[in-house]
């Protein structure tokens, strides 16, 4: 199957970019039966959609998280190819009863911020269950008992795929139960269906697939409805090679939505690829957007060559986001990558305030007498 031609064909492509509000989604959903469930803590509405006649049922959410829009983006190009006339899209609908929440944190989607309103991480909440939106997950987790749970994050531009060079543009992970990372039954499962997505994206991100760290936090919701029982994947959409807007990594996320969907419908899941799943590179932390390599500095009135990064903040702006970047860390950086890496050759470095990269300091400077950044960039 040509699944970047069906991404191609089925892509809502009225939502684009990182900032994805309610005020974006609202029009769409208003074209499907989607339901009012409840309020935000700024008295948002949070929709639910519930479409399907299979035996199957399927719980995704999307924008747990304000600021992690780009699953959101991949769950209305998936409600086109489900409302098309496609073969595919019409076999899911029978296969499956999917029930959808594409926003669960309206209120931190609009401030463009991680938390909610009252600035709680709603993925810390899962056992306090103390705000309006983790309340209405729960409850309709609770009323829908789906067989398996999609939890669909973004993840930062820093985590690269083991430590090979490449970016982690998708990472999975099946959640832990328990504090030993035990594998059972529910587990097994979730990681038999990662691996098959895995197999699907090897074909379009060869060796940029992670496996996220499994550290139990019962507070995490993935954690906990694994614990209860349900076979929970959480999605975390990373970066791809100049796609800060993440328009590619939300054709992947297409992608392993509808692979991994697939697989689950043609075969019996019995949870016997735990090598397979554990045999993925893990995530780790490698990559800043900037790195600048062989730089002379004037450091208590010695001159040293030395390495310092970037890294971009994405900062909400009159109702737009700008990637702006600040000096993130100087010194060895043993290890570390740069999306954009610059070797000075021990060119002597400048700015207008003391002529010395500082940690927070927007990354605008001289390199020797003629090169100029701009916000971490080559001017």
């Amino acid at each position: 199957m040509d699944y970047i031609e069906l991404h191609h064909q089925y892509k809502e492509n009225s939502l684009f970019g990182r900032y994805i509000t309610l005020q974006d989604i609202e029009p769409l959903l208003t074209k499907y039966p989607a339901e009012i469930i409840g309020k935000t803590v700024q008295g948002k509405p949070i929709y639910k959609y519930t479409i399907g006649t299979g035996a199957t049922k399927v719980f995704m959410w999307s924008q747990m998280h304000g600021n992690e829009s780009t699953t959101t983006k991949a769950v209305f190009d998936f409600f086109n190819l489900i409302h098309s006339s496609n073969e595919l899209g019409q076999r899911l609908l029978k296969e499956f009863t999917f029930c959808f929440l594409p926003m669960v944190n309206p209120d931190g989607a609009e401030l463009y911020t991680r938390e909610n309103a009252n600035k709680v991480d709603l993925n810390r909440d899962s056992i306090d269950l103390s705000q309006p939106e983790s309340q209405l997950l729960r409850k309709t987790f609770n009323e829908f008992q789906p067989n398996y749970c999609f939890n669909l994050h973004d993840q930062r531009t820093i985590f690269g795929a083991g430590t090979s060079g490449n970016v982690a543009t998708v990472s999975f992970l099946a959640p832990s139960f328990n504090e030993n990372r035990d594998i059972n039954d529910v587990r097994s499962k979730a990681m038999e269906i990662i691996v098959a997505m895995n197999d699907e994206l090897q074909k379009h991100i060869p060796d940029q697939v992670a496996r996220f760290d499994d550290g139990f936090n019962a507070n995490c919701i993935g954690d906990q409805f694994t614990l209860l029982g349900v076979p929970t994947i959480l999605f975390e959409a990373g970066h791809y090679p100049n796609d800060y807007y993440r328009e590619y990594t939300r054709k992947m996320i297409f992608v392993a939505l509808i692979s991994g969907l697939q697989h689950i419908y043609e075969n019996v899941i019995v949870g016997d690829k735990i090598a397979n799943y554990l045999g993925i590179t893990k995530n780790n932390i490698i990559f800043y957007d900037f790195l600048y390599k062989n730089v002379k500095i004037n450091y208590d009135g010695k001159e040293i060559i030395t390495n310092f990064a970037a890294q971009y903040k994405e900062e909400l702006v009159d109702g737009k986001i700008q990637f702006n970047a600040y000096v993130a860390e100087i010194g060895d950086l043993k290890g570390k990558l740069g999306h954009y890496q610059y070797n000075a050759h021990k060119m002597m470095y400048a700015d207008s305030l003391d002529n010395f990269p500082k940690i927070n300091q927007k990354a605008d400077f001289c390199l020797g007498k003629d090169l100029k950044f701009v916000n971490g960039v080559r001017n």
